[in-house]
């Protein structure tokens, strides 16, 4: 009147009894962390509630602000961590009863400059930059040599006719851009265009024989690699074909265009 059968299962001993069914006794010394270590590791994390309620916005608004960052994606139901939403402290988890996927975060991102920086365009808080931390050797001092004086068609203003041209075609094909988009990394890189479907970044490379834009050109690109960016290069010989080249590098990033 007592245990049947039992066997080896990672760690434990399955058993079997005649009036209870089958469980497994564990060595006291086991350890299993998938089991026993997600709740009290999602403990240690914050949710995008307790983000909304850090930064005083809702939390409905915390997960679109990271998706635009890059760091989520929305699936069919709920929200799907990015490799650059995990190097940033996100780890995935998903309901129990529905399976439906979130996210929690670790506290650290409450210090991320580009989450910050984020949250107070969007409330309407953001600074004016102050021109005396730029040198001529970061990604800002260079561009800042050249006045934004340009007005596209969508009120953008820049830099110079090539990326009018280039905003002028993104706003007459209704895509949603921004101009100058901080990258949302800790490092100070900002990009032409950013386009957040797709997220996708659009870098013109306008002086190719300027030693010192050269070796910016290659820092930025390192970057991009580096953090796994959906990036498309535009050059001189493009410009004046755009309505050929934009089109099919956009498709290649799920982007279509009439």
């Amino acid at each position: 009147m007592g245990f049947n059968r039992e066997r080896e299962s990672e760690g434990g001993v399955v058993k079997s009894h005649h009036q209870y069914g089958s469980y497994i006794a564990w060595s006291e010394d086991f350890k299993n962390d998938e089991i026993f270590s997600t709740k009290e590791t999602e403990k240690n994390l914050l949710t995008s509630t307790a983000l909304g309620k850090h930064f005083g916005i809702s939390k409905f608004r915390i997960n679109p602000i990271l998706s635009e960052l890059g760091l989520l994606q929305k699936g069919v139901k709920g929200w799907n961590v990015t490799p650059l939403g995990k190097l940033m402290g996100g780890t995935q988890f998903e309901y129990d009863k529905t399976g439906i996927p979130y996210v929690c975060w670790n506290p650290s991102i409450l210090t991320k400059k580009s989450l910050i920086n984020s949250i107070e365009e969007i409330k309407g808080e953001s600074k004016e930059e102050e021109k005396s931390k730029k040198n001529d050797d970061s990604p800002i001092g260079f561009r800042d040599k050249f006045e934004a004086k340009h007005r596209a068609a969508d009120g953008h203003y820049v830099r110079s006719r090539a990326e009018m041209l280039i905003d002028n075609w993104l706003y007459m094909s209704e895509i949603v851009h921004a101009y100058e988009r901080k990258l949302p990394i800790e490092e100070e890189v900002y990009c032409d265009f950013y386009l957040p479907v797709g997220k996708v970044y659009i870098e013109y490379w306008g002086l190719e024989n300027d030693a010192k834009y050269l070796e910016r050109k290659k820092k930025k690109l390192s970057i991009y690699e580096k953090y796994g960016f959906n990036l498309i290069e535009i050059n001189d010989t493009d410009i004046q074909n755009l309505d050929d080249i934009l089109p099919k590098r956009l498709l290649k990033f799920g982007i279509q265009t009439y």
